[in-house]
């Protein structure tokens, strides 16, 4: 859902120019990541936002206890519900290069299509349930969610995942942030 952004005065902030708080949170990025995402430069506008965002998704990926493929899933779940095609191609590449989500549910995600792993399946359906309904999914959610095998604690991080992913979301609709070269090949159709 590329949009024509609607901050215009603010620019990328570049690691090689950025000074105080931007340049002390884009080296904490570099290091983390190896490159500065297009995203990232975005978000050093207000440094806070990079900061939470970094912080948060640290938390969620060594704290949540989802393995790495679940991980993609909640996270492509709240990108597409957003609309966010830079994050819709950044997680697909994570997802197919690094996190070990099967080819035939990362295509079935992008593709709106029925997921063909039933714990998978719930995890998406509850994630995408979660976000539209701001927070309230059905109790026949969470009972499918809790009867796949996944425990109240999970939803919990999810919620954490969901607030990391609106900040990287919603910031990519107000730069209309172009998706970086890296993740070029899994941009959304």
């Amino acid at each position: 859902m590329s949009a024509a952004p609607y901050v215009k005065t603010l620019h990328p902030v570049g690691h090689a120019s950025a000074k105080g708080p931007q340049k002390e949170i884009l080296d904490l990025a570099l290091k983390q990541v190896g490159f500065i995402p297009n995203m990232y430069a975005n978000m050093a506008n207000a440094p806070a936002v990079l900061s939470t965002y970094l912080h948060g998704y640290g938390l969620f990926r060594s704290e949540s206890g989802l393995t790495p493929a679940e991980q993609e899933v909640v996270f492509l779940a709240v990108s597409q519900v957003n609309g966010c095609d830079y994050c819709m191609a950044a997680h697909s590449m994570i997802a197919d290069k690094m996190s070990g989500v099967p080819r035939e549910v990362l295509q079935a995600i992008r593709d709106h299509q029925p997921i063909p792993d039933a714990k998978l399946a719930a995890l998406h359906a509850t994630t995408t349930e979660l976000v539209r309904s701001h927070g309230l999914p059905s109790a026949e959610t969470v009972k499918a969610f809790l009867d796949a095998g996944y425990q109240e604690r999970d939803l919990l991080y999810i919620v954490l995942a969901i607030a990391v992913k609106t900040l990287s979301n919603f910031t990519n609709h107000a730069f209309a942030t172009q998706v970086d070269e890296r993740f070029a090949a899994y941009k959304v159709a």
